[in-house]
């Protein structure tokens, strides 16, 4: 049985709509009935609906779309990823997790480790390490990439259905470059002269965090797939914990989070939150999720 992301009814034989990848009741299956992001993106290859008022306007889009619009268009070979980013994020996570510990074992190289994959505050115009330092996690913590994926599959999937997959990918990324340069940028500022490097999509997950919290506060959610709270709670607690590990240094290193990026933390939930009052309305969310916790982050992560 599934829930209908639009009503909240329950449906023993949901539909499933192919541009937004959203569940439906019969009521809210058709794309104008639950506000499709895939409406704005539509297209018509075969000319069912092509009215010949205009043929120039489909030739301008034809060649605006060019080769992206034929993979990423419904059957092409890409298309499953337009309505699945928050999938295909997680997927590419866990490709580079693997790529990181080939780099390893083949080279045995940290340098060339560094500058693959982590933003630092000895190159940091290393541009290339702003986007896969988002997908790259701590090859010798385990928990750190288990913890954001957790939250990723979970959070990731209604925030892109509500938004839309092409400006997800751009909060997501965005937000997770924006809160790892900001995290360098405050050890340029506040310790100078001291190397710094970050890996890890926290600030990214956290973003979405932010989008989510604003448009659902009171949502329901399964600490450790038991305990209910509200994810304004949840949120609102870890940006405390946040903000008194990034204060008090030694606070953090005794709680065993003392190398870990928590102004990244901070920059990425404050982007979200600002970004779901910009996109709030008056389309639903779920009312409830399962949510495993208590994913401790080690040194260098977020």
């Amino acid at each position: 049985m599934a829930t209908c992301d639009v009503c909240g009814r329950h449906e023993n034989l949901p539909y499933r709509c192919s541009r937004c990848g959203g569940t439906f009741c019969a009521e809210h299956r058709l794309p104008e009935n639950h506000d499709c992001p895939g409406l704005s993106e539509w297209d018509d290859p075969s000319g069912i609906f092509e009215s010949d008022f205009d043929d120039s306007v489909r030739t301008e889009k034809r060649r605006a779309g060019g080769l992206l619009n034929s993979l990423t268009s419904t059957g092409g070979f890409l298309g499953y990823f337009r309505g699945n980013m928050a999938y295909l994020f997680l997927a590419i996570m866990w490709v580079m997790f693997l790529f990181e510990w080939l780099v390893l074992l083949v080279t045995n190289s940290g340098a060339l480790f560094s500058a693959i994959f982590t933003l630092s505050t000895e190159h940091p115009l290393y541009v290339w390490t702003w986007v896969t330092s988002v997908f790259s996690h701590s090859p010798f913590s385990f928990y750190h990439i288990v913890g954001n994926s957790i939250v990723l599959y979970f959070f990731g999937p209604p925030v892109e259905r509500y938004i839309g997959s092409r400006k997800f990918a751009l909060l997501f990324v965005g937000a997770g470059a924006l809160a790892g340069l900001s995290h360098i940028g405050s050890a340029l500022i506040l310790t100078p002269g001291v190397p710094t490097s970050v890996l890890g999509a926290s600030g990214a997950v956290f973003a979405v965090l932010g989008v989510l919290t604003v448009l659902n506060p009171g949502l329901r959610i399964y600490l450790y797939f038991l305990i209910p709270i509200p994810l304004w709670l949840f949120t609102f607690g870890f940006a405390a914990l946040s903000v008194v590990f990034f204060l008090s240094p030694g606070t953090a290193a005794t709680a065993g989070q003392g190398n870990v990026a928590h102004f990244a933390h901070l920059v990425g939930l404050v982007i979200g939150l600002a970004y779901g009052q910009r996109v709030k309305g008056n389309r639903s969310v779920p009312s409830e999720m399962s949510l495993g916790g208590g994913m401790r982050r080690g040194p260098g992560r977020r």
